[in-house]
């Protein structure tokens, strides 16, 4: 099942999506306009507004042509709004230099730009909520991004820590990764006016996947073609990021594969790329950390089962094995 026909279901809107999200882009300020361009036109998969869609559909939402239609698209670019506008500032505290196969927003604009920028995307999202004249929406997308926040300044507490265990590790995925994977899927079931078990089975479905997503990305980090992925292999090493499968060999390790792993938080930078990853494949951490994201796939499945059959659910299913199962 390729990403496109999983999509199938939501083509059309997510076209639309894409259109409001370019006019919405629209600044008197020319440097906003050519940074914004530049990051939305350098690819992504939607798959947040994707979400958005899938859930609504998934929950039994019919909008028709109206005014909630138009809504329902908004609110799907205002998640991908959210979403650029961390990796526009996440890019900035990596300092990377590579993001989808082309230069980061930072390397080609400078940092100020790309902050500045990031904020402008940040301030247009809550503009366009507003317009949605809608409580719950709003304290579904101002709590997402608040924990969003939160977890990045908590993931840089942890940045050269080899203390970081796996319950904190997780814990940063779930609030800086997974969050705005909840959001999407909760306000499907918000603007169909789910009861509230089908809106958190949604939201639960949406956690995991953005985790079981996260899990797979540091998975790449240490096996995935720089080509394919879009980065550089071992930018989380680089950073001295703590990652799962580096967790897993200082927790399993012999002591001198875990000293070679926790020097290497330590230090950062790329040095160590090498003995890093033979203790990576001697201890099995990549498969340790696929399977904690079948798991997390798996739990996805779990948390939308009650939801009647539909295209809409199929492709959410789809997705959740997608997760653990792509490559980029």
């Amino acid at each position: 099942m390729s990403f496109v026909s999983m999509l199938a279901p939501v083509a059309e809107d997510l076209a639309r999506v894409d259109a409001l999200i370019r006019e919405r882009l629209a600044s008197d300020v020319a440097l906003v306009g050519q940074v914004a361009q530049y990051i939305v036109a350098s690819g992504g998969k939607r798959l947040r507004p994707a979400l958005v869609l899938l859930a609504s559909g998934a929950a039994g939402y019919s909008a028709g042509s109206g005014r909630a239609a138009a809504v329902r698209l908004e609110l799907a670019a205002v998640v991908e709004f959210i979403h650029t506008a961390t990796l526009l500032h996440d890019d900035v505290v990596d300092e990377s230099q590579l993001r989808r196969g082309r230069s980061t927003a930072n390397a080609s604009f400078g940092n100020a730009a790309a902050v500045l920028v990031g904020d402008f995307l940040y301030s247009r999202a809550f503009q366009m909520m507003v317009q949605a004249e809608n409580m719950r929406v709003m304290q579904v997308l101002a709590d997402a991004t608040n924990t969003i926040a939160g977890g990045e300044v908590l993931q840089l507490m942890g940045s050269h820590d080899p203390q970081v265990d796996e319950d904190r590790y997780l814990e940063v995925i779930r609030r800086k990764t997974a969050k705005l994977f909840e959001a999407a899927a909760r306000l499907g079931g918000v603007l169909a006016g789910s009861p509230a078990a089908i809106e958190a089975g949604l939201a639960d479905y949406g956690m995991h996947v953005g985790t079981a997503f996260q899990l797979i990305d540091d998975v790449l980090d240490y096996s995935g073609d720089a080509g394919t992925i879009g980065k550089s292999l071992g930018d989380d090493l680089a950073e001295g990021k703590p990652t799962l499968p580096l967790i897993h060999v200082m927790r399993t390790g012999s002591a001198a594969q875990a000293e070679v792993v926790r020097r290497a938080i330590v230090d950062g930078g790329r040095d160590a790329f090498g003995g890093v990853l033979e203790a990576i494949r001697a201890c099995g951490s990549l498969d340790y950390a696929r399977a904690a994201a079948r798991g997390e796939a798996d739990a996805a499945a779990r948390a939308i089962a009650p939801l009647p059959a539909s295209d809409f659910k199929q492709s959410l299913l789809e997705l959740a094995s997608f997760s653990v199962t792509r490559s980029s």
